[in-house]
């Protein structure tokens, strides 16, 4: 995994600041605290979600044990759902309770596979911190828990989604929710104005893009759940492709399956606008980093997943390269606009070279135009300038500057060579991209020198000999 991680940021060097400070947040996500309750929380955390656990850490620190407790209760009412060795009977009733148990400080329950199983037994700590939140927060996480229970338990009386609606309403219950009591909690805290309230649709499409992202991406994981597959894309979809959603994984069904596959990338593009909408509307720069990565990385992982026979036969996820650049990236609107331009625009060019022919490539180009239409008013609209636009690329053009030219003389001659002088220049660079990545404060001033550096760098490297001749050695 490192070697790969390390040969992936050579091929890719506008990446390796972004790496590095992803790595950085990762250690820093592992430090948990020394209260019992909360320490046990944030290793959960850890364990059932890592990328998560490092998105938190861009949350103002008031706002971190509420979403954090609030993320641990649904994944453990998930785990209820997900768990298919868990009878019906037994099931139902306890995930239209859910809420109400929340409160119990005795309650732990052995299910779940072998990731979950600790949040699930030692589920009293998850309560302890939960008790301790103000009144507010606690209605915010208790009434979601309580919509979500009763939404769950309604799909596992119905079964498999059968339309589009039922699984935008399932979407909804188990994703759309969380936007909507992200919001709440958001509001609850003072931060954000008590008018993002009023947006309850777009935190709902919010929720949408990333679940149906999920459901579109875990397919195979999905139908070969044991004992029982898990299905949850609507018959409305793939009933025009295959007799049996299961049929999508032989390879002889391999066209139907892009069909379909592409189909759902399409159902699920139509949340985007509407989730560049709610972004638009947030105001806290925290909170704003906080909800635009799992944004941005949910269209990536779409684009990915776009006619790629890879879905029907192992995990398709980005690389951690690309992963910390949008980690690095998404402070501001004109980043996420951006963002979701280019991946907007690069599909667009897919759709007219691999998948003209195909059945809902016209309205896939619908929602993508309107995406891109936009993104491209917001940031014509926009007075703001995204200060780290161009940070990597500076640092990348000296990082491979500084290895094209070879290291000459004794450290008293280093500066009366051109290499050697892009060479110190490229280390100084190097400690200070490091320095302030690992801060994560606003560099536009860095951003500067940077850019002078690189001029520099260049401009000496590339000066005749005699105007800037070598010290001659003995």
């Amino acid at each position: 995994m490192a070697l790969k991680l390390a040969l992936d940021t050579f091929l890719h060097p506008d990446e390796f600041v972004p790496v590095v400070q992803m790595i950085l947040s990762d250690q820093r996500a592992k430090i948990a605290p020394k209260e019992p309750g909360r320490r046990f929380c944030y290793e959960q955390l850890n364990r059932v979600s890592r990328s998560f656990a490092i998105v938190i850490q861009k949350l103002p620190v008031e706002l971190r044990d509420p979403v954090c407790v609030f993320y641990l209760v649904l994944r453990a009412l998930d785990t209820v759902e997900d768990d298919m060795n868990i009878a019906k009977s037994i099931k139902v009733p306890l995930l239209r309770t859910f809420c109400d148990i929340i409160y119990d400080r005795s309650w732990s329950m052995d299910c779940g596979d072998a990731k979950y199983r600790t949040l699930m037994m030692q589920y009293p700590l998850v309560t302890q911190v939960f008790l301790s939140f103000t009144p507010g927060e606690k209605k915010v996480i208790t009434d979601i828990t309580r919509r979500m229970g009763n939404g769950m338990a309604d799909f596992i009386d119905e079964g498999i989604p059968p339309t589009i609606a039922d699984y935008d309403l399932y979407c909804h219950y188990v994703a759309g929710l969380v936007g909507i009591g992200v919001t709440e909690l958001f509001v609850e805290s003072g931060l954000e104005s008590p008018s993002l309230l009023e947006e309850e649709g777009l935190s709902n499409h919010m929720g949408l893009f990333l679940q149906k992202t999920n459901i579109i991406r875990d397919y195979l994981e999905d139908i070969n759940e044991e004992p029982a597959p898990r299905m949850f894309w609507p018959k409305e979809i793939w009933g025009k492709y295959a007799n049996s959603l299961e049929d999508f994984k032989k390879p002889e069904n391999r066209v139907a399956a892009l069909k379909c596959l592409n189909h759902m990338v399409t159902d699920a593009l139509r949340h985007g606008v509407f989730s560049l909408d709610y972004m638009a509307k947030v105001r806290d720069p925290r909170i704003f980093e906080f909800c635009a990565i799992p944004q941005a990385m949910a269209f990536a992982t779409l684009s990915l997943c776009y006619n790629n026979p890879k879905v029907f036969q192992g995990v398709v996820k980005q690389r951690r390269g690309q992963a910390a650049k949008m980690m690095r990236f998404m402070k501001d609107m004109p980043a996420l606009y951006r963002c979701f331009r280019d991946l907007a625009e690069k599909m667009e060019a897919r759709c007219r070279t691999e998948t003209c022919n195909d059945p809902s490539v016209a309205i896939t180009l619908e929602h993508l135009r309107a995406i891109k239409h936009a993104c491209i008013s917001g940031l014509a609209d926009s007075n703001l300038v995204s200060w780290d636009q161009h940070f990597t690329r500076y640092f990348s053009i000296l990082f491979i500057l500084s290895f094209l030219f070879p290291f000459h003389g004794k450290f008293t001659g280093m500066c009366a060579c051109p290499s050697n002088l892009s060479l110190l220049l490229a280390g100084g660079v190097l400690i200070l991209a490091v320095v302030f990545s690992a801060k994560d404060v606003p560099l536009p001033v860095i951003q500067q020198l940077l850019a002078i550096c690189v001029f520099i760098a260049a401009l000496v490297s590339y000066l005749q000999p005699l105007a800037w001749p070598r010290p001659v050695t003995a």
